[in-house]
């Protein structure tokens, strides 16, 4: 019950972020430069229910980039961005990694992984943006 206490009241104490924000071209220009594929961005500022602003959803060809992917966000958005993420998971099970960083979580997926959960699906009220190259 803590953690819902968490997620609900953390939000309000962060400004709200816009696409032109730094850590968010930033994590964009990570997940393209270690070839992320089929990445997209989903605006969730208009739906009350959501936890951040932005999810930010990519795939990986292999668990040995999953990792990559997810290291070098990390790396970029501390050096650029000067931020460090509020939590991640997912790395050694090389499925699903999440990056938290409060108004954006950056989830890189497999395929099957992605296809199983569907979360562009499940926040289909959410504005949808590609970011292919």
């Amino acid at each position: 019950m803590e953690q819902l206490t968490v997620l609900a009241t953390r939000k309000r104490s962060v400004a709200r972020l816009t696409k032109n924000a730094k850590i968010f071209k930033t994590i964009i220009q990570a997940i393209q430069e270690k070839k992320g594929e089929n990445i997209v961005s989903l605006d969730l500022r208009k739906i009350h229910e959501a936890v951040a602003d932005f999810f930010i959803i990519c795939e990986a060809k292999s668990h040995v980039q999953l990792k990559a992917i997810a290291d070098f966000v990390e790396e970029e958005v501390e050096k650029k961005c000067d931020d460090l993420p509020y939590k991640h998971e997912g790395k050694q099970s090389m499925q699903w990694a999440l990056i938290d960083y409060v108004n954006v979580v950056v989830h890189i997926m497999m395929p099957e992984s992605r296809k199983f959960y569907r979360l562009e699906e499940m926040w289909s009220d959410a504005v949808h943006e590609s970011h292919e190259d």
